[in-house]
């Protein structure tokens, strides 16, 4: 192997996004310190998962990690991406955590890709998956990805602490995306949503609907809410339950906010009996969630706050054209995404506050990220 110049970084955050954009501008990266100081040093099992997932779809990629996992080398290869892959995503993060990278990577991979995931469907902390399918993949359309062969299906459903979920993610492969002028939020014009229960009473789904339409009903007639009762195996390994809802505007803007309730993860295992009562009431869990969605519509722009950075990668991935777009407050996770963007693409965006609003216009001219894999007909 030949030497390669590394760039080099330092710490445990944003390792997810440094892997993803590491990965599409092919630069090799060497991170130091990773919880160095920490109780338990070293890389979390959910980012040593990340990194095998990226090595199975990847060719020629090169990780190397020393003894107490606070360093690591990581040298990308080439995205193959490919059918009927697998991985185990453990049940230290959701799935949600691996399907934003492992979305991007498809688009530009050398075939399209095919892979059943298995883990946690829906928890607390990370975007679940009924969001990622109403939200994140309408989003990529706007880019210009087709919406056939992009596809997330929910085998089962699987929630903290021991998991037990499958879904099946499809992404096909394009040539490059699109630039857009995505400036125009629309006016709500439905709300849809699901909600999910795993080894509890189905009952708890419908009282999470009630408390949330109590709310929705007073501002508009459109809302629509699917129960999702699994049972048996589909249900995980698990009791919890859940809800997941987004808004779709009159120009095509989808905003989307969830959450879950389960036992905590690990080593409160042995308080069961006292967790029991901490426990969020089903009908409580409805109206924070519906309230949550009114204030992530308040704030105004295209997409919800989880879904800007996503929204930032891929304006900066696309043609060298200007993109355009309309978010409201920036989220303190966007704001590195751009940092993290000028520093692996040298794409920078130019941020313009829309005070008639409160909204904020970023302007950037993308990186021109091309899939060489593909055959030129």
């Amino acid at each position: 192997m030949g030497k390669f110049s590394y760039m080099r970084l330092k710490g445990s955050q944003n390792l997810r996004l440094r892997l993803l954009l590491s990965t599409l501008s092919s630069t090799p990266i060497l991170i130091e310190d990773i919880r160095a100081d920490a109780t338990w040093p070293g890389l979390r099992p959910h980012e040593v998962s990340l990194l095998r997932l990226l090595e199975k779809v990847s060719d020629d990629c090169v990780v190397e990690i020393n003894e107490t996992g606070t360093k690591l080398k990581y040298k990308p290869g080439i995205v193959m991406s490919g059918r009927h892959l697998v991985h185990d995503c453990g049940t230290s993060r959701s799935i949600g955590y691996f399907l934003e990278p492992l979305v991007v990577l498809g688009l530009f991979g050398k075939k399209p890709l095919s892979i059943r995931l298995k883990g946690i469907t829906n928890d607390s902390k990370d975007p679940s998956v009924d969001t990622f399918r109403s939200a994140t993949l309408p989003m990529l359309k706007q880019f210009g990805v087709p919406s056939e062969g992009l596809d997330l299906k929910i085998e089962s459903r699987g929630v903290p602490p021991h998991g037990g979920g499958q879904v099946i993610l499809s992404v096909p492969i394009v040539d490059s995306l699109k630039a857009i002028t995505w400036i125009d939020e629309g006016m709500v014009k439905r709300i849809r949503g699901i909600t999910f229960s795993t080894r509890v009473s189905a009952q708890f789904e419908n009282t999470m609907i009630h408390a949330a339409r109590g709310i929705f009903n007073r501002l508009l007639p459109d809302v629509h809410i699917f129960t999702d009762h699994k049972a048996g195996e589909q249900a995980g390994k698990s009791p919890g339950y859940g809800i997941s809802l987004y808004a779709e505007t009159t120009s095509g803007c989808v905003i989307s906010a969830d959450t879950a309730v389960s036992y905590a993860r690990g080593e409160d295992e042995g308080e069961l009996e006292d967790e029991k009562k901490e426990l969020s009431p089903p009908g409580d869990v409805g109206e924070e969630i519906a309230s949550a969605l009114l204030c992530e519509i308040e704030q105004g722009g295209v997409v919800d706050s989880t879904h800007q950075g996503l929204l930032f990668l891929l304006c900066a991935l696309c043609p060298q054209d200007v993109s355009k777009v309309r978010v409201g407050k920036l989220a303190p996770y966007a704001i590195e995404v751009l940092r993290h963007i000028r520093d692996f693409l040298g794409v920078k965006f130019v941020i313009k506050p829309d005070p008639s609003t409160e909204t904020v216009i970023l302007k950037c001219v993308g990186c021109g990220l091309k899939n060489l894999s593909r055959k030129v007909s």
